[in-house]
């Protein structure tokens, strides 16, 4: 058994795992099909693999095998068993990463977006600390190839718990058609708020029926957010933990690591404060004056079809979506992409993702190397040959790689951290779960009608103040 990683091995009970993965009859469902839900079941399996699971949407067949075939080339003693968990979207996975985790069946390492970060963190993760320490020389090539936002959005009370692999930022995607229709252009990178309005309204008065010049998802990423921290805001109270020094001082000397810390904390609800208050009554008057849709709920699929026939003329999105609107038919030139507009600020938000390793391992060293091979350059590059999301690699974001899927704003995907060094994650605290219910259900109420705002965002305060006053 390894020696790394400061935190203890014992995890949650089973209550609180069944809590946040599900309750009743539907967890000893999930609990009772986990088998034929992962594979397991299938005769041969080596149980003695090293267990890796995936969201099964995240990584296609193709770039699994890459993933698996490479890593046990470079290390045949050690056996890799690649799970995709069929999930609609990110919470969805973690509940059924829980629940097994609950029955006893729990994989080695977990691919986990910044929405379970400090989720797993907390009462799951192995802190990667020494591990980093002690291969300092072998990952200082990627460090320096990789924005420390990035990896100080993986970090949780001064400790390290996740590579980045991969990270999509909130920008504007353009439909370049729709504008040149209207007479406009692509607007400038420091555009203000005040510009995007007009940019609406003019698209609104050259577009047709069923037309739609703004249309976004009622979700923590991509939704009202990016509106909230363009205003200099937040729906909790951010801070930094202190510590991190270890990790700054060895991989991102002077004015890279001015002002970081150990990872973010999110705290104080704070839905009805002035600023919160001002994002959500400007959403309103652009929906009273059908310059946008109120938001709808889900991952916002449906949206790449109405986006690209011209039904819809700004949305936000990030670097995936480069991927998805080639697969859909969408021609490089007929879209571009840009910085949201500034109000009291421009800074963005942002989501990564990257493997954790779980403390129920009894096979940590070998989870480690297989954490270090998926940040390696020539896997990233094999994973995302598709532009399905951003790569967290600034390297690899070039003209070649978006010479066939665009758009021809493509360096907006990563200028988006280098050119706002303040721009940050989602706020993902422990429990993120009931932040994000409490957002997307008061969120949705709050835009009904100008005078529904402040009373939902009262409503949103008390929901979040319960959920913050709950440990996980």
């Amino acid at each position: 058994m390894s020696t790394f990683g400061r935190r203890d091995r014992s995890g949650p009970s089973r209550r609180a795992l069944l809590r946040y993965g599900a309750s009743g009859a539907a967890a000893a469902g999930l609990v009772a099909s986990w088998e034929r839900l992962t594979g397991a079941d299938i005769p041969g399996r080596d149980d003695d693999a090293l267990t890796v699971a995936t969201l099964g949407s995240s990584v296609d067949p193709a770039a699994q095998r890459a993933l698996r075939d490479g890593f046990q080339e470079l290390h045949p003693e050690i056996q890799v068993r690649l799970i995709a968990v069929q999930a609609t979207d990110w919470p969805d996975f973690f509940a059924k990463i829980l629940t097994q985790i609950a029955a006893g069946t729990a994989p080695d390492v977990v691919y986990v977006a910044t929405e379970g970060v400090q989720l797993f963190a907390e009462n799951l993760g192995v802190a990667l600390d020494d591990r980093v320490r002690r291969d300092a020389d072998e990952l200082r090539e990627y460090f320096a190839d990789v924005h420390p936002s990035l990896v100080e959005s993986m970090m949780y009370e001064g400790s390290l718990y996740q590579l980045p692999v991969e990270f999509n930022a909130a920008d504007m995607y353009l439909n370049t058609s729709v504008l040149r229709s209207a007479g406009l252009a692509t607007p400038p990178p420091h555009w203000e708020r005040d510009d995007f309005t007009a940019l609406l309204t003019e698209l609104r008065a050259a577009g047709g029926s069923g037309f739609t010049p703004y249309y976004w998802t009622n979700r923590l990423w991509g939704g009202v957010v990016p509106w909230l921290f363009v205003n200099d805001t937040n729906i909790l109270a951010e801070s930094r933990a202190p510590g991190g020094a270890w990790l700054w001082d060895a991989f991102y000397p002077g004015e890279a690591a001015a002002g970081r810390g150990g990872g973010y904390r999110w705290t104080t609800p704070q839905a009805t404060s002035d600023r919160v208050v001002e994002v959500y009554e400007y959403l309103t008057e652009l929906i009273q004056r059908g310059l946008c849709s109120r938001p709808e709920g889900g991952s916002g699929n449906n949206l790449v079809g109405v986006f690209s026939t011209g039904r819809v003329g700004v949305t936000p999105a990030g670097g995936f979506w480069a991927g998805g609107l080639h697969e859909a038919g969408m021609d490089r030139d007929g879209y571009d992409v840009t910085f949201f507009p500034r109000w009291r600020g421009q800074r963005h938000q942002f989501g990564g993702a990257g493997y954790a390793l779980l403390r129920t391992s009894n096979k940590p060293d070998e989870a480690w190397e297989f954490i270090k091979y998926s940040v390696r350059g020539e896997v990233m590059e094999a994973l995302f040959q598709g532009n399905q999301t951003t790569p967290a690699r600034r390297s690899m974001l070039n003209a070649e790689r978006y010479r066939t899927t665009g758009p021809a704003g493509w360096r907006t995907f990563y200028d988006t951290l280098d050119a706002f060094p303040d721009t940050g994650p989602i706020p993902a605290p422990p429990q993120v779960t009931e932040v994000e219910l409490a957002l997307t259900k008061h969120t949705g109420t709050a835009l009904g009608s100008p005078g529904a705002v402040r009373p939902a965002l009262r409503a949103m305060q008390n929901d979040l103040e319960a959920a913050m006053e709950r440990a996980w």
